[in-house]
């Protein structure tokens, strides 16, 4: 049990650390801007960015889900029950603990560059 939680955080972490399919980023009002420079800055904030625990979020969501979800399996059924439950809930506290990062770490990139003037519309 205790071998796929850590597969399926390890996997979690994969997915945290590289961006999905459809993101391309924050949109700005390209009005007034010099692109080569908002290229700079855009890099230079998604580096700040990077310091925002994903991973770690993941595994922390991923064992308090395990605790909460092996107990709510055995108060309702047996140990099997409690397995299943712990697996459940490493799984969905990881993938929370993972969007809660990730929510975080485009907020850093949003608020960074709105600090160098310019305009997020998303």
């Amino acid at each position: 049990m205790l071998q796929r939680v850590i597969l399926g955080t390890f996997l979690l972490t994969l997915i945290a650390c590289r961006s999905g399919p459809g993101y391309s980023g924050p949109i700005i009002d390209p009005q007034g801007v010099d692109m080569t420079r908002y290229q700079t800055d855009l890099s230079e904030c998604q580096d700040i960015a990077d310091q925002v625990p994903v991973g770690e979020r993941a595994v922390v969501g991923a064992a308090t889900g395990a605790v909460i979800g092996g107990a709510i399996g055995a108060v309702v059924g047996n140990r099997n029950t409690a397995t299943r439950g712990a697996g459940v809930g490493a799984i969905g506290g990881g993938v929370r603990g993972t969007s809660s990062g990730l929510s975080e770490r485009d907020r850093v990139v949003h608020n960074c560059l709105r600090g160098r003037g310019y305009r997020i519309l998303n």
